[in-house]
């Protein structure tokens, strides 16, 4: 199963009824993984009407796949029963790391870009993926700091990852942006050098600015409209690779429903251009 390629929200439980009102035209609904890995109560009804008129993406943020340790096989299995629940269209994770030992950290943090964590990574999604019984995307993280370590560039590492073991890529444009202004790289340069043919699912959202002695940091914050510069990017992309399905990622700060799907009719309005644009070649 794939995502419809059209623009998509990620889920809030407090805009349900909204949703419900107005049924809006949307591709597809994203929601967190580990927020629905209890039995039942009201987050598994609303779920479950979602599920009966939507397409669903789910998204993992715990699972650690750049970590050193092994995978959690509870978290996995649990993952596996909440998958074969409402067969969502797409799973993905994150390329970073969350957790040492017991100790989780609430984050998703950076790894080295070396040929023993890239065998890390593939041993990693290859085990999520036969747990799972189905491909999963694997996210470009935002970053704050790069490894002297580091010998292979980002976007080598993630091909060689699809490569290895066969897995979709997310490609989270706002990512590109933060990383790229945070380590006075060339955003454009980085997504030509993108292995696109892999992408099942684009991200937007918002950063914020943090002012530091060192200058200017940008910070994925998830809780803020859409730069224009990332706005840009997004609309340069789509005419480059035609449309994709892509999601308006907010989750702090949330606004109500309406402004979220104007931000969603938004990024419709640049697919629309872009499949007009394939279509006239």
């Amino acid at each position: 199963m794939t995502l419809p390629a059209q623009a998509g929200l990620g889920f809030k439980p407090q805009h349900f009824d909204a949703i419900r009102e107005t049924r809006p035209d949307l591709g597809f609904f994203e929601i967190h993984a580990e927020n629905y890995m209890g039995a039942g109560g009201a987050p598994h009804a609303m779920l479950a009407s979602l599920r009966a008129d939507y397409a669903l993406s789910f998204h993992g943020v715990g699972l650690s796949i750049g970590g050193a340790g092994p995978l959690d096989a509870d978290h996995l299995r649990r993952l596996r029963v909440l998958c074969d629940r409402y067969e969502p269209d797409s799973f993905s994770e994150h390329l970073a790391w969350a957790s040492h030992g017991e100790a989780y950290l609430n984050d998703l943090l950076p790894l080295p870009y070396t040929p023993e964590t890239l065998d890390l990574v593939c041993d990693h999604i290859d085990q999520l993926q036969d747990a799972l019984g189905r491909r999963m995307l694997l996210e470009n993280p935002a970053t704050y700091v790069t490894f002297s370590e580091s010998t292979i560039p980002e976007t080598t590492f993630l091909a060689e990852i699809v490569k290895r073991t066969g897995c979709g890529l997310l490609l989270d444009v706002n990512n590109v942006f933060v990383s790229c202004s945070n380590h006075g790289a060339d955003p454009r340069a980085y997504l030509a050098a993108f292995p696109v043919a892999a992408v099942g699912e684009l991200h937007l959202g918002g950063h914020e600015a943090e002012e530091l002695p060192e200058g200017t940091v940008l910070i994925d914050a998830h809780g803020a409209p859409v730069a224009d510069p990332v706005w840009a990017l997004y609309a340069e992309l789509i005419g480059r690779i035609g449309p994709q399905p892509t999601l308006i990622e907010w989750d702090n700060d949330v606004p109500d429903f309406l402004t979220l799907w104007a931000d969603a009719q938004q990024a419709q309005a640049i697919l629309d251009r872009g499949l007009t644009h394939a279509r006239a070649s």
